[in-house]
């Protein structure tokens, strides 16, 4: 038996749980070759689970009807769902699914477990709600699932879960009265004009959704890597401008040139390990100068990138959404019924580190993940590297972004990056 952990929920991690009646669900897929048994399976699972408290947390209202993370003394395991093989895009379908099946997160943990059996190939998916974690704690424990799976008595440590803001922000930011009224004073700020924006009465119909997938060759992804070093640009600018070109070449004047990419916290909050189950993200926002030509422009959003960057603040950014419990409500309803102002949301999770060749298995791919919420524009695009190999996941809602143009948009993508590489001086 465990001993009983229980910690309030963050801003962050309230605003994408909602009020339980919708999903806000992501999937990571991934294919293995080899066989399994149903109860190595659960073993492994139940591993990682020792390993992670918040993978055993179910969620209790208190009576100011505050949700808090709550792990019972005696663990529920993460529930699998079983389903025969149809064949190569089987997954898409079990993901699909995931998004739209809640989670019953008073009487069962956050994260599921889907085996989609093959005779000799298997695909499996990882659920979750995204307020138990983001994809960067999702591949650390799809990588310790992978490593008890094939050696239940591997060491995979545990994890000091992170109780709350006091162990992501130093003590030092965290008591200075100077920075507590900073952030009071921003939230207040903050707060006020959330109240004053014009949203819609409702929210916007976005009808059915959708999952595109693709991958690009090792040679062409190995291309790519050696053109931005070249340029001396990262990958993650490169594929937010060729995107922003592919929706205005698509959408034209309805596009809104701007796409929000997620900064990982991680790289600025050191106390955030790795391996911490968190959900909580940083953002900025980035837009082209139409003006300029393709490889101008990359080097302009490259700076911009490095400017915005550097100014992120994760303390502050965690102290003043902290002192703002109360504008909850209407910052919710603000991004669900405010008008769409970005293109997209865009993640690269770049390479991921996980073996590939294991003693009793074979990790065929990692698919990129898939994430879809009820707050505002579905559209987003994650990428990843595995194995060399470049991994697109496009998702999005006809009500939003047709699936039309959505496919139109990853042509375009593709056919930049085709004329781009072109022009590499072969050595």
């Amino acid at each position: 038996m465990n001993k009983p952990i229980k910690r309030r929920l963050l801003f962050g991690e309230r605003m994408l749980l909602g009020d339980g009646t919708e999903p806000f669900n992501a999937v990571i897929p991934f294919r293995l070759r080899g066989t399994f048994a149903l109860k190595d399976i659960q073993q492994a699972l139940v591993q990682i689970q020792n390993k992670h408290p918040w993978l055993r947390a179910l969620i209790n209202h208190d009576e100011k009807n505050i949700p808090w993370f709550d792990v019972p003394e005696k663990p529920l395991s993460i529930p699998i769902r079983i389903v025969v093989r149809k064949g190569e895009d089987h997954w898409k379908e079990e993901s699909k699914r995931e998004w739209h099946t809640l989670f019953d997160y008073q009487k069962l943990p956050l994260i599921r477990f889907v085996w989609i059996k093959g005779e000799e190939v298997s695909d499996m998916l990882f659920a979750f709600h995204h307020c138990l974690c983001d994809g960067g704690s999702a591949m650390a424990f799809l990588h310790e699932f992978l490593k008890v799976l094939d050696n239940p008595s591997a060491d995979i440590g545990s994890e000091q879960p992170i109780m709350g803001i006091q162990d992501v922000v130093p003590a030092h930011i965290l008591n200075s009265r100077r920075q507590k009224l900073k952030a009071k004073f921003i939230g207040r700020l903050v707060a006020t004009a959330i109240k004053y924006i014009p949203t819609g009465k409702k929210t916007l119909d976005r009808q059915d959704d959708y999952l595109i997938h693709w991958k690009v060759d090792e040679k062409v992804s190995q291309q790519l890597i050696s053109y931005c070093k070249s340029n001396e640009i990262t990958v993650n600018t490169f594929l937010s401008a060729a995107l922003l070109q592919a929706f205005k070449k698509v959408k034209g004047s309805a596009a809104f040139n701007k796409i929000s990419c997620p900064v990982d916290i991680r790289r600025f909050a050191t106390q955030i390990k790795n391996d911490h189950i968190f959900a909580f993200g940083l953002m900025i926002v980035v837009s082209a100068n139409e003006k300029m030509s393709f490889l101008e422009n990359l080097r302009s959003m490259q700076s911009a990138v490095e400017r915005k960057t550097s100014k992120l603040n994760p303390y502050i950014t965690m102290m003043v959404m902290e002192s703002g419990h109360d504008a909850l409500t209407n910052f919710t309803k603000l991004l669900k019924n405010g008008k769409s102002s970005n293109d997209c949301m865009f993640s690269n999770l770049g390479r991921i580190q996980i073996p590939h060749e294991y003693k009793e298995f074979t990790v065929d791919t990692i698919f990129s993940p898939s994430v879809i919420g009820p707050l505002g524009n579905t559209t987003t695009l994650v990428v990843s590297t595995y194995r060399g190999k470049m991994d697109f996941s496009f998702v999005g809602s006809e009500g939003y972004l047709p699936y039309t143009e959505a496919m139109a948009i990853r042509d375009e993508v593709m056919q930049i990056i085709k004329v781009q590489l072109e022009y590499i001086p072969v050595s």
